[in-house]
């Protein structure tokens, strides 16, 4: 059988070995050091902020940002349906509530008119919304413009979910910049990668403080071990980060990778009626991390889920969109504004191979093994 293509599989090289052999020999092995330090500075400053803290996931990004905005049990934390359960597990990891809103169908990012309706309801009945998490999905940061007003208007903090979006920019600025603080996720699939990890990027310095904090076990400044808070073990290893700040150099020629293979993409469902590239409204602000697609199958005569069936047959990965959290059985019965979209966009979406380590070879490969499976259902 032929090898297995991948939807998003790492692209690592020879600039990384270099940077994880170098971060080998310092000796600085164990979690933190120099590279975890320079990795922190580099990316803050490539997303606009003062200061980032590097941290083991992007999953544990959010507990930290959530319970530093105070969130709590009680509280009610409103997050993006269409979304990684990570986002959801984190809000309970911090003890409170999640609710749920539904998509735009263009993006599947959460809509502001459902936020600013389910804010509004929730204040009436005296609930306390403790935090707004929107989520970037598939790598379009969210309409931070709007999302921001609302937020605003009823004094509510934002931690952003730029875990797909790295690279990406909402009205000039870049992904990761928005809200009292932002995470970014560098698991093995996301637009580049330090294996596992994550950050939290902020502009408030003791935002940022109080995290690496928690971080490292909530231990106190002192000779022995005193601790007055209960901490987590959150902080990423130095040999990570090398592997970081090498990725973070080839981010922009990753990137453009990706939206070549996307356009290439784009003209091959060009002429195909009820088949349309999902989310790709302005390419500059996208960081094309998935690319995926919208299937009508009244108008193909095919559905999503047999095209990915074919694609499986000759052992090419492709994924539904996220299920939405509110159908997922772990929070059934859980609140949320919803109007159906998400529910949608789960039944007609897929995500095709979009990495920038695809070769030329198996970027055609799957071209052609759509084309093939579209010309036989004709």
């Amino acid at each position: 059988m032929t090898d297995r293509i991948y939807m998003s599989s790492p692209d690592v090289g020879e600039l990384e070995e270099q940077y994880v052999i170098a971060a080998l020999r310092s000796g600085w092995v164990a979690p933190l050091g120099p590279d975890v330090d320079a990795f922190e500075r580099e990316l803050a400053e490539r997303v606009g902020v003062s200061h980032g803290v590097a941290l083991s996931s992007g999953t544990a990004a959010l507990h930290l940002g959530l319970l530093t905005l105070g969130v709590g049990p009680g509280d009610i934390v409103i997050t993006s349906t269409m979304t990684f359960a990570a986002t959801a597990n984190a809000i309970v990891y911090s003890g409170a509530e999640p609710y749920f809103i539904d998509a735009l169908p263009d993006t599947g990012n959460m809509d502001p008119a459902l936020l600013h309706e389910a804010l509004t309801k929730l204040r009436s009945a005296g609930e306390r919304v403790a935090a707004i998490v929107p989520v970037d999905l598939l790598g379009k940061a969210v309409d931070y413009t709007s999302i921001l007003a609302i937020a605003d208007e009823f004094e509510v903090p934002v931690l952003a979910d730029a875990a797909e979006s790295l690279g990406a920019t909402h009205a000039g600025r870049a992904a990761g910049s928005f809200g009292r603080a932002s995470i970014v996720s560098f698991n093995g699939n996301k637009i580049m990668t330090t294996s596992g990890g994550g950050m939290l990027l902020t502009d408030d310095e003791s935002f940022a403080t109080h995290v690496r904090y928690l971080a490292t076990q909530a231990r106190q400044p002192v000779v022995h071990y005193e601790h007055t808070d209960v901490g987590f073990n959150y902080r990423m290893s130095n040999l990570l980060a090398a592997l970081g700040r090498a990725q973070l150099r080839r981010l922009d020629e990753m990137i453009a990778r990706r939206r070549v293979l996307r356009a290439s993409y784009q003209t091959l469902f060009t002429d195909i009626q009820g088949v349309k590239i999902f989310g790709a409204v302005d390419d500059s602000a996208d960081n094309a991390w998935l690319t995926a697609i919208l299937v009508n199958p009244e108008l193909t005569g095919w559905s999503a889920e047999m095209l990915r069936e074919s694609l499986a047959t000759v052992n090419i990965e492709s994924r539904p969109l996220w299920k939405p959290m509110h159908l997922q059985p772990v929070f059934s019965g859980g609140r949320g504004t919803l109007d159906g979209t998400s529910e949608s966009l789960f039944q007609r979406g897929l995500s095709l191979p979009s990495g920038s380590a695809l070769s030329t070879a198996d970027q055609e490969r799957v071209l052609v093994a759509i084309a093939s499976f579209m010309d036989a259902q004709r």
